[in-house]
């Protein structure tokens, strides 16, 4: 590779660090969207908060769809990405446990109108529920054995028993302003506690 190569692959670098950086954004913009408005916000709406033309969103998710299914994913993978780093964080296994269900339950709950979408005839749904567990379940069993190693719960709590339990502990949150689900999913993780040997 001559020096003519080389500067023109260190410049071909920051431009993909660029577009994942504005692509980051658009997706940032368009789950606070959903959050605020559900996910029929007006485009228009999702660009103004990235600071962006409605060109430029449909230049990377040409339809609705493909723009749920890419913020779905991606806040699935910061989900995955944060248990690893919160047992890294040195606060012990059973708080970066608590800490993750608690990431868990913002996901749940703040998804808004996402899970009525994935619950539609659109095929291109279908495959985001797999997705999702073959994602976080392995995050949450990391989790909770670290927890039972360290003797801080009992050994034999099944991941996805509790991601279910966690679950459905979030429905008609999102409806109801007096209804909390951490207070109950506090209890639940509480419970872990009681388990231990």
């Amino acid at each position: 590779m001559n020096d003519s190569d080389a500067g023109a692959a260190g410049a071909a670098r920051p431009k993909r660090a660029d577009a994942r950086r504005n692509k980051e954004i658009l997706l940032e913009a368009a789950a606070a969207s959903f959050v605020a408005a559900g996910v029929e916000a007006p485009v228009r709406d999702i660009a103004a908060r990235a600071g962006v033309g409605t060109g430029t969103i449909y230049r990377h998710f040409p339809t609705r769809a493909d723009l749920i299914i890419a913020v779905y994913r991606h806040q699935v993978e910061a989900c995955a990405e944060a248990g690893p780093a919160l047992l890294a964080g040195g606060a012990g296994p059973y708080a970066a446990l608590g800490q993750w269900i608690d990431l868990f339950v913002d996901f749940l709950v703040t998804k808004h109108g996402l899970a009525a979408v994935l619950r539609s005839d659109h095929t291109e749904f279908d495959a985001l529920h797999a997705y999702f567990l073959d994602r976080l379940l392995p995050v949450c069993a990391q989790l909770l054995d670290a927890a039972a190693a360290a003797g801080e719960i009992g050994t034999g709590t099944d991941a996805y028993q509790l991601m279910r339990g966690v679950g459905n502990l979030c429905i008609g949150a999102e409806s109801d302003p007096r209804y909390d689900p951490r207070v109950l999913v506090g209890l639940l993780v509480a419970g872990l506690r009681s388990a231990r040997p």
